[in-house]
């Protein structure tokens, strides 16, 4: 279900210029603050735990798991050019699972590697808080990686789709509005961050092992429907 060809196509076109720059500034922006308000301020656990919640898990993760999971066959399908893929002897199933683990791979490296030394910097992880927080983000990293891969094959505005479910419904109703919480990724690896975390900083409104059913069976669902519209594309292309 891995396919070296389509995982190193699938890294040249993530790591391209323009989005390598992008998938770089928004982990720079986090440590640059955790710096500024590490000098600033001293260690400080609520601060750290506003940073990291606030900024790194519910605004970072969601938007480089936007950038990697909508271009990692987005732009193929816009351009035409994922019926030469399709053409290749390689399982529709192969080339998704294919590129949700590259997807997943850069989501982790620019999303869970950013917060721990974020967290090291802003409190040295007193109570677990950085290694709770990047536990959070790897796990989330998975989840919205399929996410946005599957948008990438439903529909040609996957970025903007992408955006408005990462900063409306993610950072603002999943953070905010009490009954989206249920459905909001964040919160699902925040439980997974609770468990982790020591003493009572970090919370989450969903328990552990429904946290854990809701990630895995989002995830699972997301790549299985993104197989089926490739597919469908298949099919389509050879009528």
């Amino acid at each position: 279900m891995y396919n070296p060809t389509v995982a190193r196509l699938t890294y040249r076109a993530l790591l391209g210029r323009r989005r390598a720059l992008i998938l770089f500034s928004l982990p720079a922006l986090l440590i640059v603050i955790s710096i500024a308000i590490r000098l600033m301020t001293g260690a400080d656990d609520a601060t750290a735990d506003a940073i990291l919640g606030g900024f790194a898990l519910s605004v970072m993760v969601p938007l480089i798991g936007v950038i990697a999971g909508t271009g990692a066959i987005g732009p193929e399908i816009d351009d035409g050019s994922v019926v030469y893929l399709l053409a290749k002897p390689v399982k529709r199933p192969t080339i998704i699972v294919t590129k949700l683990f590259v997807a997943v791979g850069v989501t982790m490296a620019f999303s869970a590697i950013p917060t721990l030394i974020a967290g090291l910097i802003l409190n040295g992880n007193s109570q677990g808080i950085a290694s709770a927080y990047t536990s959070a983000a790897a796990m989330a990293s998975i989840a919205y990686s399929a996410i946005f891969l599957l948008l990438g094959t439903v529909t040609r505005h996957a970025v903007v789709a992408g955006l408005v479910y990462a900063l409306v419904w993610e950072s603002v109703f999943g953070t905010y509005v009490s009954g989206a919480r249920q459905l909001s990724v964040q919160q699902w690896s925040l439980a997974a961050a609770e468990k982790i975390g020591q003493g009572d900083v970090i919370t989450s409104d969903v328990g552990l092992p429904v946290a854990v059913v809701l990630l895995v069976g989002v995830t699972v669902a997301a790549t299985w429907y993104a197989g089926q519209k490739l597919r469908g594309l298949t099919l389509a292309g050879e009528e």
